[in-house]
C-alpha cells in the first residue's frame, strides 16, 4: 500500500463555530489535504489551507493522529489533525472546480457532516500534542 500523509485544521471563529468546505465529491472535511513530496507536515498546512479557503494560517499544536486503509485505492493514509492560528486573508474558493463550499458551522453541524470523526469534532479542540520538525 503506498503511505499517504493527510494534514487538516482546526479553525474556530468567535462564535465557536468550525470551518469547513465541501469538495467536489460532495464530501465536507476540515481545510487540509495531501502531503507533496519533499514538503513538511506544516508546510503543507499552510498550502493547503491557503488554496482551499484563501486564509493565511500559523501552525499551533498538533490535536490528533489517525490512519487508515483504503483498501480500493491502496492508500495507507495517516491523517494529522493541527490547531491554527488565522493571521491573514479572506475567506474565497480560489479553485471552486475542487471546493463547492466553504461554511462556519456548529459542533453539531460539522459532527453530522462528517461522520467518520468516530469522537466527533469538540473533542480534537481539547486535545494538545507537541509537533516539532527537526
Amino acid at each position: 500500500m503506498k503511505r499517504v500523509d493527510v494534514v487538516y485544521a482546526l479553525i474556530q471563529n468567535q462564535n465557536d463555530e468550525v470551518l469547513i468546505v465541501e469538495n467536489e465529491n460532495s464530501r465536507w472535511s476540515l481545510p487540509g489535504g495531501a502531503v507533496e513530496e519533499d514538503e513538511t507536515l506544516e508546510q503543507a498546512l499552510i498550502r493547503e489551507v491557503y488554496e482551499e479557503t484563501a486564509l493565511h494560517v500559523e501552525r499551533k499544536g498538533l490535536a490528533s493522529v489517525n490512519e487508515t486503509k483504503f483498501q480500493e485505492s491502496g492508500h495507507h493514509c495517516v491523517f494529522f489533525t493541527f490547531h491554527v492560528d488565522v493571521v491573514g486573508g479572506t475567506i474565497e474558493r480560489l479553485y471552486p472546480e475542487e471546493i463547492t463550499k466553504i461554511e462556519w458551522v456548529s459542533f453539531e453541524i460539522a459532527n453530522e457532516r462528517m461522520p467518520y470523526l468516530a469522537s466527533g469534532i469538540e473533542p480534537l479542540f481539547d486535545q494538545h500534542v507537541t509537533y516539532t520538525y527537526q
